[in-house]
Formats: C-alpha cells, structure tokens, sequence
C-alpha cells in the first residue's frame, strides 16, 4: 500500500467513529439515487408490455421489452460490477445509470417513429438502468459491521420504494403530458424513467465519495499489511463459494418469478376492461411491496439468518402464484393482493439472497462477484418476461401463475443443502 493511500484510510482505522459517520453518509447518498432509481424503474415496467403490444399488434411478445431491457442488464452487471471492483463504485454505478437514462430516451423516439429495431436497442440499454438500481444495494454493506448487512441493503431498497410507487401513479400524468407534447401516450412514462435514471447518476457522481468500495479495499489491505490480530468480530470476512451460489439461486429464482408474473398482469388487466389508472395502481401497490418492507426484512434476516427467510419467501411467492392464477379477472382487490404478496416474497429473496453473498465475499473480489451474480439474476429476469407472453398466449395467465408457484417451492429444499454443510474460511 502506498503513502497517499494509507494517510486517506488512517482516520477511518483510528476512529470507528469516522467510519461509522462515512457509513451512515453512504446509506444517505445511495438511498438518494434509489429514489430516482427507483422512479425510473417503475414507470418502464408498467407500460413496456403496453408498448410493445401496441407496436406489433399481439400480446404473444408483449413480454419481449421486460425480456430485453433484463437482457441489457445482464451485460451491464458485469460492466458495472468490473468498474465497481477496479475504480470503485461511484464509476461503475454513475456510468449504469448514464447508460440507463439514455435508453429510456430511445424508446421514447421508438415510440415516435413506431420502430421495431430501434426499440430493440434502447430497451437493451434501458436495462443498464435496471442492473445499477439492483447493484446500488451492495454499496450500502461495503462498510457495514457483519451483522448490520442485511439492514444496509433493506435501507436503501426502502427508498427506492418513494420513487418505484410514484412513478407507476404518474403514467396517466405522464401519458397525457406525452400527448400534450404531441408524441404517443406510451412514451411519457418512459420520459420520466430516461430522466429520473439521469438524476440518479448525477447523484452518485457528485456526492458519493469518498468511495465505500476502495475505502473497504484499502482497509482490508492495511488489516493484512499489518497482521492485525485485534479485528472485531464482526469485522471478520468469510468467502465461500456454496455461499455465493446459494445466494444466487434465491435471487435467481424471485426474479423469474416476480418477472414473470407481474410482466403478464397488465395485460391479464387489459383483457378484463381495466384501464391504465387501475394497471397503474396494482403495478405500483406491487412495486411498493417489493420496497417498503425492505427495512422489516432486513431486520429479520439480521436476527433470523438469510437460510430461514429465503424459505419464508417461497412460501409467500406461492401464495401469491395461487391467489393470481385463482382470483376473478374483473376483481381488482384480489389482483391488488396476489401482487403484493409478489412484492413481498420477491423483497424478502432478494435481501436474504443479497445478504448471503455479501457474507460469502471479500472486498477484494465482492464487486465483481456481485456483478457476476446479478448477471444470472437479469437473464433469469429475461428468462420469466420472455416465456410469460407465451405462456400465457398458448395456456393462460392461470397456468402462468400457477406454476410460478410451484417454482417457487424450490427455495426450500436450496436451503436444506446450504445448511447441511458451511465450508468457509475466515480472513481479517
């Protein structure tokens, strides 16, 4: 470690109380992007199906620009995870949402122009938006005590909830501001999501720093350097690889199933003679579901373990697979619960799955295993948009829930085997 380095980390080494501020500073920051983020995220969900729909006349593809834009957001994880692990991650996270806001922009013009190809494109790129929403969560444990992780990850996913509720309620708004303007109704949400991903970037630009990531690294580096032997126990790192996979697996599984079903039910709606105001409020009841029990969530993965939480988010995703495929088309209350049932089990999953990784890495590799995690996450995610529109053109939403919640049984026996052993080795 070099002199500049070391006299940049020395303070937060000689006060924890340092550390604990930059920290609590962190959180604050990323909390900041997730509202914009979040915002963005949601009013593209809403209205892609719509979209592309209205572009190619059927709902046999109307999942393809959920397929897409998680598609474009596999090959971003990776980019933003290896930025992240090289130059930290105001720079990785800065250029995915950069990325993300200008393909929401292209669609836009897609929409205009009523072209196939180009929407292609900017949906592709629009997922980088989606890839660093998801990857901001693992700024917040970067500097976080072992046991405080979980919680890390539920605060920042909480915010985005702000902006994931507003912007599925501001697709009429934002319909009618697009017509006023002169282009089509489907495109203004996509304008709100170009620029709330814009606003995001600019917020981990400017204020994130100095960086948790290199701060972590340098920290860990000095640790070795110095053969510390007084480490806190929670300060401890571990890495193990069943960790990370079965990590994965929990976050592999919620989103293709999350995926999946949310990206069907406008157009289940639709096909019932609900009208935009009633899609919007389901997605956004749904979406606030995924964001606003972040914080219980991370509490109860704190204290009961991410093994026996990820069981508990099977078991609401099938609940919410069952109610979906059960409940009457015309009953909005009834789709309004089965997709909040949906939020919660897919927030539950992620966090438990989240917390798990973060817990089987080092700072010396988290970023880019993280990036490479999240990279099945979004093609399980393109995965579930892809097959539901045929799914549900060739059988029926029903078939289409249901055996969502089937697949979902399957988290209880990845938890069987990644507690029947623990093979990590421990580093300061």
């Amino acid at each position: 470690m070099n002199l500049k380095t070391a006299q940049s980390i020395q303070p937060y080494i000689d006060s924890p109380e340092k550390l604990k501020n930059l920290y609590r500073r962190v959180i604050f920051i990323a909390s900041l992007s997730q509202i914009f983020g979040g915002a963005g995220l949601a009013a593209g969900i809403t209205v892609g199906a719509l979209l592309a729909q209205q572009i190619l006349g059927t709902a046999a593809y109307a999942g393809m620009p959920i397929a897409l834009f998680t598609l474009g957001s596999a090959g971003t994880a990776i980019l933003v995870g290896r930025l992240s692990q090289r130059y930290g991650r105001r720079i990785g996270l800065t250029t995915g949402f950069m990325l993300g806001g200008f393909g929401g922009l292209g669609v836009v013009i897609a929409a205009i122009v009523n072209n196939l190809p180009l929407l292609v494109v900017a949906m592709l790129v629009y997922g980088a938006g989606t890839a660093t929403n998801l990857q901001t969560r693992y700024a917040g444990t970067d500097l976080a005590a072992k046991n405080q992780r979980a919680k890390a990850v539920s605060i920042i996913m909480v915010s985005a909830a702000f902006g994931a509720f507003a912007g599925p309620n501001l697709v009429g708004v934002m319909g009618e501001f697009a017509l006023s303007i002169g282009i089509p109704a489907l495109s203004g949400p996509f304008l709100l999501s170009g620029t709330a991903f814009l606003v995001a970037g600019l917020v981990i630009f400017l204020w994130l720093r100095p960086d948790p990531l290199l701060i972590a690294k340098a920290i860990e580096a000095y640790r070795e350097e110095h053969q510390q032997e007084d480490v806190p126990e929670d300060a401890l790192q571990t890495y193990s690889k069943k960790g990370i996979a079965a990590g994965a697996a929990i976050m592999v599984l919620t989103q293709m199933i999350m995926i999946a079903i949310m990206t069907m039910t406008p157009i289940h709606m639709g096909h019932y003679g609900h009208d935009l105001g009633d899609i919007g409020l389901v997605i956004g009841i749904h979406i606030g579901a995924m964001y606003l029990p972040s914080l219980f969530t991370g509490i109860l993965v704190d204290k009961f373990g991410a093994n026996a939480m990820s069981v508990a988010a099977g078991s609401i995703l099938a609940a919410a697979g069952a109610l979906a495929a059960l409940a009457p088309g015309e009953s909005l209350i009834s789709l309004i619960l089965a997709l909040a049932l949906l939020g919660i089990g897919w927030n539950i999953g992620l966090i438990s799955g989240t917390t798990k990784v973060v817990d089987s890495t080092v700072p010396a590799n988290r970023a880019k295993i993280q990036g490479n995690v999240d990279v099945f996450i979004a093609l399980s995610g393109a995965s579930g948009g892809v097959l539901s529109g045929m799914v549900v053109a060739g059988w029926s939403y029903t078939v289409l829930s249901l055996g969502g919640g089937v697949l979902s049984l399957i988290l209880i026996p990845i938890m069987l085997w990644a507690n029947r052993s623990k093979s990590a080795s421990k580093v300061a």
